[in-house]
């Protein structure tokens, strides 16, 4: 029971910090798409009072794997060692930036470049851990295996662009709500362009998922394919149940719902029927 607690924790710190980071995150990614100082500073300004406190979920997230499931941490980290770097120096170069960028008026400029470059390749960095966990990691006796390279593929490449968009998105709809004038138009225009991206990536990563692992689809393809035999089945087993089962059943109501494409009349199923048919009786009249 301890370790489905722990499971949820994790899952749900990292759940809040993709969605509580990736607002700002996403801000700076849509930095150069709005070129004014003054909407760069609305940007700004927009996600000031939140953004130095949301990667605390994602320290509870790598605190929580460490401390409930060493074992994992252990095999995990060295697999995915440098993209956690690359991300780790990212956002200090970023937080770095963004409060530079404040002191460093009128020429700003290179703290601009700074804090989007940091907030794209922080993104781009968690894609890439989180393409290199899905494709898998080679274990031997309990310990990673794999080579320092192994979690650059194409796949978690495709991953790390898919997320660096759903985080752009993340940015604009921030925007739209937290903003006004001109930037929340450029968030509007913004918005679905990258909306249509984001389901183009995530029609690419679960199409190109089954494909490049056996494991992810054997299981897919065993569940549709247990759903088709029980949708197949399942009117055949209502018409045998319904032309078996005593009247009065509750479950019987159900089952026939459940068939969908099977409606079964029976006079049988009427209160006060008798189970079995009677003989239709004959009348003679008198002239």
């Amino acid at each position: 029971m301890l370790p489905l607690v722990w499971a949820l924790i994790i899952g749900t710190a990292v759940a809040l910090y993709v969605v509580l980071d990736g607002f700002d995150l996403g801000v700076g990614i849509l930095f150069p798409f709005l070129s004014e100082e003054r909407e760069r500073d609305q940007m700004m300004n927009s996600v000031a009072p939140y953004w130095d406190g949301n990667e605390t979920w994602l320290v509870l997230g790598g605190a929580g794997l460490w401390v409930a499931f060493p074992k994992a941490f252990a095999i995990i980290m060295p697999a995915v060692y440098l993209p956690l770097m690359i991300m780790l120096l990212a956002l200090v170069f970023r937080g770095v930036a963004f409060e530079f960028r404040w002191v460093a008026k009128p020429n700003h400029a290179r703290w601009d470049v700074a804090f989007s470059a940091g907030s794209t390749l922080a993104a781009f960095a968690q894609g890439l851990v989180l393409g290199a966990l899905l494709q898998g990691v080679t274990v031997r006796d309990g310990q990673f295996a794999g080579g320092t390279w192994d979690f650059l593929s194409p796949f978690s490449l495709l991953c790390g662009c898919a997320l660096v968009i759903g985080y752009a998105l993340l940015g604009a709809t921030w925007l739209m709500m937290k903003t006004e004038g001109s930037v929340e138009r450029h968030a509007r225009r913004l918005g679905m362009p990258l909306l249509a991206a984001l389901m183009a990536c995530v029609v690419a990563v679960s199409v190109w998922t089954p494909l490049a692992l056996d494991r992810v689809a054997e299981r897919w393809f065993l569940t549709c394919r247990t759903f088709r035999t029980c949708c197949r089945r399942l009117p055949l087993v209502t018409a045998k149940l319904c032309g078996e089962t005593p009247v009065g059943t509750a479950r019987l109501g159900s089952l026939a719902g459940l068939g969908g494409s099977s409606h079964v009349v029976d006079l049988r199923l009427i209160p006060g029927r008798e189970a079995r048919s009677r003989p239709r009786a004959r009348y003679h009249y008198r002239n």
